[in-house]
């Protein structure tokens, strides 16, 4: 896979700019936190970024599909830069929580889909090859290696250097490593006609452009996506707040790091299996696993515990991320994949959004742990939607949903 032409153009530039998005979450707690004394209040702040992306990273994508990635991206990291700073001041000011939350809107509305763009760009390179799957497993490593990195810098820069260096570091490297991956023009997926030519039909047929979220399986997979991302809110939330109680605040990106290496392990052998087995079926076991690993954190009082417990949970969130994207493949058509694979960044968004808030307010109110209880109850309500619908998960006939719209018929001679 790594030998196809063209791939390290994006792959490289690709992860320096997704590695930010690791960050920004842990950044913004630790800064409100630090500022307000409240895991309550950091939490709310950093939901109302994760819900501003949960709600416009699918239009992001959309665009994208329609326009070209450079059209989106160029200015999508200049506001984001600025709306991160913007937050950082009003934070340190000690603004009003309404302030914080204006500036926490765009901050989170203008987050580069980075991941998603990436795997529409292998989605050009590889088609229908069989190496579509192991590069769906290589972006899931991709993702988590920067969940590793991602937290254990914010922690060492928010408490080693200052409390805003985080979410400053946060702006600056979105902006830098946007500008290289918008720069690699080549490799990025063709526009659509619609897009390229502003409607005019200039003869050619006229393709409607439907909406990746009309598709019942990629419904289903957001609910799915939904309960990972209370794993996300929940740890990071939750381990601070253990960490801060026990004494070592440093172990918080310790910690949250083993969790994600585990993930990047099971990714990585997801990606050298050939699988026989039908994803449907492999997202349905790895998921009841990861809900049976989650229901377990709260139940941890100490460091080796917990560690332990976060490796064998990070372990089972890569098989979900994994054959979610894989799905995708064969559910939608590849004019809107750019658009489904945000929808699905955007529910893992907006379910660690509601996580963080929720796991904040439990660990303000009840016992160290109790925001461990969010991982728990997100991911079996999520496995009880997967265990309704999966049916909904089959592909079309032919592996391929088309868009729908009106051809042209080939020309013949008439008499």
């Amino acid at each position: 896979m790594l030998r196809t032409r063209g791939a390290w153009t994006f792959l490289l530039p690709g992860f320096a700019a997704r590695q930010p998005f690791a960050m920004l979450t842990l950044s913004i707690v630790l800064l409100v936190q630090h500022t307000t004394g409240s895991y309550g209040v950091a939490g709310a702040a950093a939901a109302v970024t994760g819900v501003s992306m949960a709600l416009f990273a699918p239009y992001s994508g959309r665009l994208a599909d329609r326009y070209g990635q450079r059209a989106v991206l160029l200015p999508g990291v200049l506001v984001h830069a600025a709306s991160g700073l913007a937050l950082t001041a009003l934070a340190l000011a000690d603004a009003p929580l309404w302030l914080l939350f204006a500036a926490a809107v765009p901050t989170g509305a203008s987050v580069p889909q980075i991941g998603p763009m990436v795997r529409a760009r292998w989605g050009v390179k590889l088609g229908e090859s069989p190496l579509m799957g192991t590069a769906a497993a290589f972006e899931s490593v991709t993702d988590e290696l920067t969940f590793v990195l991602g937290p254990l810098l914010a922690t060492a820069l928010c408490t080693a250097v200052d409390p805003a260096a985080g979410l400053v570091a946060e702006a600056a490297l979105t902006l830098v490593g946007g500008l290289l991956f918008a720069a690699q023009k080549s490799t990025q997926p063709a526009v659509s006609a619609s897009g390229a030519a502003g409607g005019a039909d200039g003869g050619h047929a006229r393709v409607e452009h439907v909406s990746a979220l009309r598709v019942p399986g990629v419904r289903v997979l957001i609910a799915v996506f939904l309960g990972v991302g209370s794993v996300f809110g929940g740890m990071q939330v939750s381990l601070a707040a253990f960490t801060e109680s026990i004494g070592e605040p440093g172990l918080n990106g310790v910690l949250y790091g083993v969790f994600a290496a585990g993930n990047m392990i099971s990714g990585l052998v997801c990606g050298a299996v050939a699988w026989k087995v039908a994803p449907q079926r492999r997202l349905l076991v790895g998921y009841t696993a990861l809900a049976l690993t989650a229901s377990g954190l709260w139940a941890a009082h100490s460091v080796l515990v917990l560690a332990g417990l976060g490796l064998l949970v990070g372990m089972c969130v890569a098989p979900a991320i994994v054959t979610g994207y894989t799905l995708v493949e064969g559910l939608v058509p590849a004019g809107a994949r750019t658009e489904a694979f945000t929808w699905l960044t955007g529910a893992v968004a907006l379910g660690q959004a509601a996580a963080v808030t929720v796991s904040g307010q439990l660990e303000d109110r009840f016992r160290e742990g109790a925001g461990f209880l969010v991982p728990m109850g997100g991911t079996v309500l999520a496995l009880a939607v997967l265990v309704a619908l999966r049916s909904r998960l089959a592909a079309p006939p032919h592996s391929r949903t088309v868009a729908r719209g009106v051809g042209h018929r080939a020309a013949v001679a008439v008499d």
